[in-house]
């Protein structure tokens, strides 16, 4: 884990994640925490996760994400990294993961 990242606002915001039940809860904490585009790049971001992680290539994440192949590369680098955030994810979601 990034120990840059860890401190009490970031744990106070987990702590808030963590209380949300339903999708609905979801979308109303995210509206208000969030602005559109950086909910939209945080979503993008795990649909590219998924994709990579189903051996989708670049151009075909792309044409159904919208991404840019920066973006697919820094999530790419993500997946790559021992932090295993979006295998945890994934795997707590029921997706098969290898790892």
């Amino acid at each position: 884990m990034n120990s840059k990242l860890k401190n009490e606002q970031t744990d106070f915001l987990f702590e808030a994640i963590l209380t949300l039940k339903t999708k609905e809860d979801c979308y109303r904490f995210f509206e208000d925490l969030c602005t559109q585009p950086e909910l939209n790049a945080m979503s993008q971001r795990i649909v590219v996760a998924k994709l990579l992680h189903e051996k989708t290539v670049y151009n075909e994440i792309v044409k159904q994400t919208g991404a840019s192949t920066a973006t697919i590369s820094r999530v790419k680098r993500s997946l790559n990294e021992d932090t295993d955030g979006y295998m945890l994810a994934f795997k707590n979601m029921g997706i098969k993961v290898d790892k």
